[in-house]
């Protein structure tokens, strides 16, 4: 009967941290991004280690790194999405005249029949609006929880130096936290950490080559085509793809739309458009999923999803870095809960 201790005891420390979590969310976003770039970093900061590299130098080498290519990135990349970004802003409301145009035209009565009556009588923009307005209003949730540009300089400066000391001395910070276990239960305790970290390590590292490597495919096909914020939408397509399903339901919605707009009545185009989105996402899910993610993360998409809006809604950007992990181990540690009921008296009603 003393399994059930460490069930309760990690429920009561998730619930007490995600208590911690609410109450300093205003203040957590560079301390948050800090921790999880160490986190990431570790395993190669590990082999470095074993290369006959010390840990104080590996640390150095890999924040040095992550901090270039993120300067490369932003100057790089950075200018080309603002200026798609006010271009694409600009040109909405057209597009959406167009795509209206399109929809509405009488002598192509099929389109009314595939995207239904209310789309063609003039509610095309209605629907824009209200999406554009839910989409507003998560983004401002975001901001609201993320602070101003103090937050901004913090992140720029405080995150380095967090991620630099929690990286080198992760080894420590591991032992410690052993040490502190209770004797009996430290075996149970480390078995549902280690599923834990495999949960959210697989989900995570696996996740962004997913969103790294989409992002690139939909911004290189696209641009290629010759649509117009290829690039934009490509790298929106990226960022959204860490939530199951949204990323390329988005990318597919943006590129098909812009296509219309820009294209029509050319069909070749518009179904290039359409067979890179197909293309991109039979890759995502039966190539690079498996071969990034695999089946170890046990991490239902419908609750990783809902876990990413909710706490992306209640503490901002804090929230978003937050909800993985937490998600991963609330289904680790509800696996653990139920194998213990189906295993106990309580369920078969033997006598204990």
């Amino acid at each position: 009967m003393t399994i059930r201790r460490p069930v309760a005891f990690w429920f009561a420390a998730l619930a007490a941290f995600i208590v911690l979590v609410w109450l300093l969310h205003d203040i957590l976003l560079p301390f948050v991004a800090g921790m999880v770039l160490a986190y990431l970093l570790d395993p190669l900061a590990s082999r470095i280690e074993r290369a006959g590299i010390g840990r104080f130098a590996a640390a150095i080498i890999l924040i040095g790194l992550a901090g270039f290519g993120v300067i490369f990135l932003f100057i790089l990349i950075a200018p080309i999405l603002l200026v798609q970004l006010a271009g694409f802003i600009a040109e909405l409301p057209n597009y959406v005249a167009r795509l209206q145009a399109v929809v509405a035209d009488p002598n192509r009565p099929w389109l009314t029949q595939i995207l239904g009556a209310s789309l063609s009588e003039g509610n095309l923009s209605d629907v824009t609006k209200q999406a554009a307005s839910g989409f507003l209003l998560f983004l401002r949730s975001l901001i609201a929880g993320s602070g101003t540009l103090v937050s901004a300089l913090a992140l720029l400066v405080i995150t380095p130096v967090v991620a630099f000391y929690m990286l080198y001395d992760w080894p420590r910070i591991i032992a410690a936290v052993d040490s502190w276990l209770p004797r009996a239960q430290a075996p149970t305790i480390r078995a549902l950490a280690h599923e834990i970290d495999a949960a959210i390590a697989g989900f995570i590292r696996g996740q962004t080559g997913i969103c790294l490597i989409v992002a690139s495919l939909y911004a290189l096909g696209l641009s290629l085509i010759g649509l117009r914020y290829g690039l934009l939408i490509g790298a929106v397509t990226g960022f959204l793809s860490f939530i199951p399903y949204v990323g390329s339901l988005t990318g597919f919605l943006l590129a098909v739309g812009v296509a219309l707009a820009q294209f029509w009545p050319n069909g070749l185009p518009i179904l290039s458009v359409i067979g890179i989105c197909i293309v991109c996402q039979f890759l995502e899910d039966y190539v690079l999923a498996p071969a990034l993610v695999g089946s170890i993360v046990g991490v239902h998409p419908l609750w990783l999803m809902f876990s990413m809006f909710a706490f992306g809604y209640l503490f901002g950007f804090v929230g978003l870095l937050l909800a993985v992990p937490l998600a991963a181990a609330a289904g680790v540690l509800v696996r653990f809960a139920l194998r213990q009921y189906l295993a106990s008296s309580l369920y078969s009603g033997a006598e204990p």
